[in-house]
Formats: structure tokens, sequence, C-alpha cells
């Protein structure tokens, strides 16, 4: 296959992938465009084929169905995978109808050939009708939720999940479809100085807007990066770098920190670096083998990080400073990992409630007196953050040993902006926070700080 459709071919290789194996795009992506060599703009282009095509499935499955006249799973994953990609070049990229399907066509044609003839065919019959008319078609008749889900690539139950979201920490669910439409936007690729390792000011790109240790850059390829190659800088979120940033501004008694789920090491890298300035160590737990090599991996460049295969809950400390950054539905990073939306059920929500509770506990329970406790999850929903942290402290309240801190303050604090913005609900004196991709444009992270009694 000629090197200018290289870029379709690996989109389309990990859109099948993700489909018949549930690989996630953004392990596999990186990796191959690794080994392809892409120059930047092709390696731009190839992420924008797959996210965009992912973000947009379920429109586009709308389109493709009523397109091809037949139900999505009576399609197979190899020509559903190439209509995908079609269907995102003609539909939602500055990419002419004739070679978004003569091009798209030629992959089906190399690796699915019997299939190319009805992927041209129904190629051709989206390019008849553009985006505003598909969208009045395929949503006519549904509900207001049901037309969300299929113009945003949302299914239902996270529609009705991120409206109570927004309720629940205190915003205005005339938001819900800015926030639908960020979880669809494509996430800057952002990189995080590590404090005493490299200065932001050595990365290339633009420091980011909120956190003083990052900047967003332009490649598609971070580890081309000097400074991410060595350790010294890593690829991470704006919102995943500010929890771990908050944690550290909080002033806590001496001694070791704690990262109990640290896989796969973004935020251990961030604390083990600013905690190495003082000479403190940091313990990094992970349940997972695999895990706990990529948090090795993200702390190469630190010697003061022991790293253990350790259930987070027999933690004994005692910590001057936790972070438990607990297995969640993963909400709040849509962006950065599309395909989950369609994995995820509303029963993972309530599967994961004990655990993340059991998780709190040990947390606080491996807590010094003084000590800081962060609790974090990627996810907005909320019976994964407020519930958990008032379920916990409401069984603990009788022994008066724990503080709420004012999490958008130290938020504020970090950024130089307004806490305002960051705030969810206030418990006492305290608040918990909340970033949000719509007003933050970071990942949607939860952060609770809670300090326990002397």
């Amino acid at each position: 296959m000629p090197a200018k459709n290289l870029p379709r071919r690996i989109a389309w290789e990990v859109l099948v992938d993700v489909a018949t194996k549930d690989s996630y795009a953004n392990l596999l992506l990186p990796a191959k465009l690794a080994r392809t060599h892409m120059d930047p703009q092709d390696a731009a282009f190839t992420t924008e084929l797959t996210y965009g095509a992912l973000r947009q499935q379920e429109f586009y499955d709308a389109i493709i169905a009523s397109a091809a006249n037949r139900p999505i799973e009576r399609i197979d994953a190899e020509p559903l995978a190439g209509m995908r990609l079609g269907t995102h070049q003609i539909l939602s990229m500055r990419v002419p109808d004739h070679a978004a399907l003569s091009e798209t066509v030629a992959v089906i044609k190399s690796y699915a050939p019997k299939t190319a003839g009805f992927v041209n065919a129904v190629l051709r019959r989206v390019s008849e009708i553009d985006r505003t008319d598909w969208l009045r078609r395929v949503t006519d008749g549904t509900t207001e939720v049901g037309a969300q889900a299929i113009e945003y690539s949302h299914p239902e139950w996270i529609v009705r999940a991120l409206t109570q979201a927004l309720k629940g920490h205190g915003r205005q669910t005339v938001e819900l479809e800015a926030l639908l439409a960020a979880d669809n936007a494509a996430a800057k690729v952002s990189v995080s100085a590590l404090p005493g390792l490299v200065d932001r000011d050595e990365l290339p790109g633009q420091p980011t807007e909120l956190s003083p240790i990052g900047v967003t850059l332009d490649t598609a390829v971070p580890k081309d990066v000097d400074a991410v190659a060595a350790g010294r800088a890593r690829v991470q979120d704006e919102g995943s770098a500010l929890v771990a940033l908050a944690l550290a501004h909080v002033a806590a008694p001496s001694g070791t920190w704690a990262d109990l789920c640290a896989g796969p090491g973004g935020k251990a890298a961030v604390l083990a670096a600013i905690a190495k300035q003082s000479g403190t160590g940091l313990d990094a737990f992970d349940s997972s083998e695999h895990r706990v090599e990529l948090v090795r991996s993200s702390t190469q460049a630190l010697d003061n990080v022991v790293s253990e295969v350790r259930d987070a809950r027999e933690a004994t400390g005692p910590y001057a400073k936790v972070l438990v950054d607990v297995p969640c539905s993963g909400m709040g990073a849509l962006r950065r990992r599309p395909e989950a939306r369609y994995r995820r059920r509303p029963e993972d929500i309530n599967a994961l409630a004990g655990l993340q509770r059991d998780l709190l506990r040990a947390a606080l329970d491996a807590c010094a007196p003084g000590g800081v406790v962060a609790y974090a999850t990627c996810s907005p929903h909320y019976a994964e953050t407020v519930l958990v942290v008032d379920d916990v402290l409401r069984v603990r309240a009788r022994d008066e040993d724990v503080e709420i801190l004012d999490a958008p303050t130290v938020l504020a604090e970090v950024t130089g902006t307004e806490a305002e913005s960051f705030t969810s609900v206030s418990r006492g004196a305290g608040r918990y926070a909340q970033l949000w991709p719509h007003i933050h444009g970071t990942d949607g992270m939860f952060l609770a700080l809670m300090r326990k009694a002397n």
C-alpha cells in the first residue's frame, strides 16, 4: 500500500482491534506511530482519524445503519471500521469526499477485499447528505436524551449520569451539551516537567493555563522530546498533575509519602519529584505487576521511590501524605479514552463502590496524625465522588479524626486562579473540588483533601 495511505491503514487497524480485541486506542496508537516514524503532520492526521471516529462512533453508526439499510450488528468489524473511518472524513474533516472515499476503500481492498464494494456504496450514500441533515434524520422521533446520546455519541445512561453529576456538584444542567461536546474535542498532548529534574521553560510547546509545571505539545509522538524520553518529563493530563500538585502543596508533618493506586505512575512521578527536593521518599503501590512496572518506568529518573506490588488495602504507614486515586468508571477521561463510553455499563458504578470505600478507609488508616489524604477519581459521577467520601467520613465522624480541607482554595493557590470554578459541594468549613473538560480543558478529576487529626 502506498505510503501516503499509511495514516488510514494505521487508523483502520486500531479501530478493528478496539472493536474485536477490547484494545484501547491510547495504548495501541502511540506504539504504532512510534514504529512507523511518521512525520508530525501524518501522525496528527492519523490521530484525528482514529480518535475522531471513536469519539463520534454512536452518531456515525446511526448514519451507517441508515445508509446500509441494515443494523450495525450485521456488519462485520473490518468493513464497519472502514465505514466509520470514511464517515468521519466526509462529515467532520476537511478531506475532499473523493479522497475520503477512494483512499479509505483502498485500505479495505488490501485487507478485506470482498467487502470493498459494500464499503464504497455505503460511503457514497453518506456523502450525499451533509452532517446537519444526517443529524436531523437519525434523531427524528427520539427523546431529548436519545437525541443527545446520538448527536454527542454518549450512551443514554451516561448522558443522564452527567446531568446528575452537574447538579450534584452544584453546576447548571444547561452546561450538559457543552460537557458532551468537550468529551468529543481532541485533547491536547500535555507534558509535565518533573520539579527539580527539568524546568518547563526547557520543554517545547506552550505553557498550560492551570498547571505550573505543564506544557502542551504539537507533536503526536511525545517520546521525540528528549526530556520525556529521559524520564525528566511525563505525558500527563493537566488535571492529573493538579491533583498531585494540590496534595504536595498542603502542609503536613515530615515523613514518607504514599501513592496507594500508583499505576501507571504519572501522579507518583510528580509527587516523588517534589518530595525529593526535601529529602522525602515515596512508597508507590499497585495490585498489578504490569502497572508497577509502568510506575517504575515513570519514576526512572528518581531515586526516592519504592515501588511494590501490594494491595492498597494492606497499607500500614504511617504516611505524612497519601494519594488514593481509586479505580473508577473513567467518565472524566472520555475524550482521551473514547471507547470506554461504549464499554462501561451502569452496573459498573455499583461494582466499584465497595472497593472505592475500602481504599479510602485504608488511606485514612495509613495516614499519620496531622497528615493529609487526597481522594481522587477521574470521574465526576456523584456515586464515585461525593457519596464515597461522605459515606466513609460519616462512619468515622464519631471518632472526630478527619477534617475536610478546602480543595478549591488549594487548587486556586496552585494555579493562581479563582477557587470558585473548582468548587463542588461544601462540607463544614471545607469543600470538595471537581475539574471539568468544558470549564478547565482538563480531564474530569474529582479531589477531596482530608487532614487526619493529631
